[in-house]
């Protein structure tokens, strides 16, 4: 502050000396100036210096007296205000005043120390302002990413992009979800987990609701019995319903709530148009199983003695596995889902720029597309191979279910009429008489062939469909969509981006004016930063 007051005043009752004492009582901000010194009254010129010099408590930075040009004077052009003031102070008593608190030289040259002294003093915290203000630059400029004007440039930010994105699609498929955060944040990433409880939910289904009806049970192989199964909620089911179960409404009806949706995600927008619709799968009949198989025989018989045409066996089996394409489509298209959204995802996470990250998809689409029809085509390959070829398996389960399954329903029968004889040492013992034995196989040939053709069924039908279920799996779904050498993922590689050409570099990885204006911006206050830094230090 620049404290002005005449000399020729009442210096102790001037306002702005008030004012200055009230904002700065050490006087550390304070330089007082007298003007007018030669208006000073004869004999008041020794208290006037006396202040000027210290000697009645003036304050840190003093007083410095100043001579300028009177009215008049200003008047007449040969008056020079520096020589004026020059001789005006060897005149006395001023010159007795140090040259350090009179005139104007003296002023500048206190003011341009007090200038230094007060610049000296804030320097910590302008260079600390320069640095925080320099870090937020950068990080702003870094935010931007690589710059991208030349092709050159355009292709190196692109191939950053996919080593992020390869290196997050190991990972998701290792299930290394500690090595980065994004899968902490995004459950969508975690693709091999995904997939795998949706693996164990199709199990589930195929075997609790895969079939029309319930075969007859005897508890006979080492495989649990579908109905036994039914109504138990498995693990798969409980995680794929975190992250968006369908049909889950509260006010579903009696019928609804028997059956069980072939889809358990929603579709993607984009690619809505090749998968399939969700449908309802209803809990296979309990009972029935041996007339309808009759019914079925009646209207395909033909000359045969003893047995029946092998063709039968097709066409029960293609009834008897009516739901196969809902589940195995539904399946397959929530696996397509999986890795459409983890993509998605990915993309977004490397790029950093969802602008970007949807150029990229929308050039990929096509190609992910068509490789998501061709696990949907192996999806049908797969399922005209079990149900409309020929029946054919060279697992022993088939012989060794069948023949148990023989085994079991003759000791079914043969519990009926058996009697319970006791040892002297008190043990016991089912008996079956020999005569009963005979009653045991009578019954007529219509009965006999569809029984038989009820146990051939059943034995094949679990051997099918368990071998369905691993091809669909690793063949439509793991081979073609997830860790297979033509697996979606792996479209988005290096040798994508150096078969583009300029025109399409430009177009996906091209900078907007916008980014290319900001960027400009930022490296420019860098620059002016870095410079100021420099000067501080």
């Amino acid at each position: 502050m620049l404290a002005v007051v005449p000399a020729n005043v009442d210096i102790a009752t001037q306002e702005i000396i008030e004012i200055a004492r009230e904002l700065d009582p050490d006087g550390l901000r304070t330089l007082r100036i007298l003007t007018k010194p030669d208006l000073v009254d004869k004999g008041a010129e020794d208290k006037i210096i006396e202040l000027v010099e210290g000697r009645q408590g003036s304050q840190e930075l003093g007083w410095v007296v100043v001579r300028n040009l009177g009215q008049r004077d200003l008047q007449d052009p040969s008056k020079n205000r520096d020589s004026e003031e020059e001789t005006f102070s060897r005149s006395p008593p001023w010159n007795s005043l140090s040259k350090d608190n009179f005139g104007i030289e003296a002023l500048r040259t206190r003011l341009q120390a007090l200038l230094a002294s007060n610049v000296r003093r804030a320097f910590p915290s302008v260079r600390s302002e320069v640095s925080k203000r320099l870090k937020e630059c950068k990080r702003a400029l870094e935010s931007l990413g690589g710059e991208r004007e030349s092709t050159a440039q355009q292709s190196i930010y692109l191939l950053d992009i996919v080593a992020k994105f390869q290196r997050i699609t190991e990972d998701a498929l290792q299930t290394n979800y500690g090595s980065q955060d994004a899968f902490d944040d995004e459950a969508d990433l975690r693709l091999a987990t995904l997939v795998a409880n949706r693996n164990g939910l199709l199990s589930d289904d195929f075997s609790t609701r895969g079939h029309e009806y319930d075969f007859m049970s005897h508890n006979h192989d080492d495989d649990s019995d579908d109905q036994n199964n039914r109504g138990v909620s498995s693990p798969a089911s409980s995680v794929l319903a975190q992250i968006g179960r369908m049909n889950d409404g509260d006010d579903e009806d009696e019928e609804e709530q028997r059956s069980v949706p072939s889809r358990k995600l929603g579709s993607c927008s984009d690619i809505g148009d090749i998968l399939h619709d969700c449908v309802p799968i209803n809990d296979s009949k309990t009972q029935g199983i041996l007339p309808w198989i009759e019914n079925l025989y009646r209207e395909s018989r033909g000359f045969e003695i003893g047995t029946f045409n092998s063709s039968i066996l097709s066409s029960v089996l293609k009834k008897q596995s009516a739901k196969w394409p809902f589940l195995a489509e539904g399946y397959i298209c929530d696996i397509i889902s999986m890795v459409h959204t983890f993509i998605t995802k990915a993309l977004t996470i490397s790029c950093r720029d969802r602008r970007l990250g949807q150029n990229i998809l929308s050039f990929l689409l096509d190609d992910l597309t068509d490789k998501y029809r061709q696990a949907l085509s192996t999806t049908d390959f797969l399922l005209r191979i079990e149900r409309e070829g020929t029946p054919m398996t060279q697992n022993h389960y088939l012989n060794s279910n069948l023949q148990k399954c023989r085994q079991e329903r003759m000791s079914s029968e043969a519990k009926k009429s058996s009697i319970s004889v006791k040892y002297d040492n008190g043990s016991s013992v089912e008996c079956v008489r020999l005569s009963d034995l005979t009653q045991i196989h009578h019954m007529n040939n219509m009965q006999q062939t569809v029984q038989d053709i009820h146990d051939i069924l059943k034995s094949y039908y679990k051997v099918a469909r368990k071998r369905f279920i691993d091809n669909l799996c690793m063949q439509a779904a793991d081979f073609y969509l997830v860790t297979g050498p033509e697996a979606p993922m792996k479209l988005f590689s290096p040798a994508w981006v150096y078969n583009l050409s300029p025109e399409q570099l430009e177009s996906i990885a091209g900078e907007e004016v916008s980014v290319r204006r900001k960027r400009s911006q930022l490296k420019k206050q860098i620059r002016d930063l870095e410079t100021g830094r420099k000067i501080l230090l």
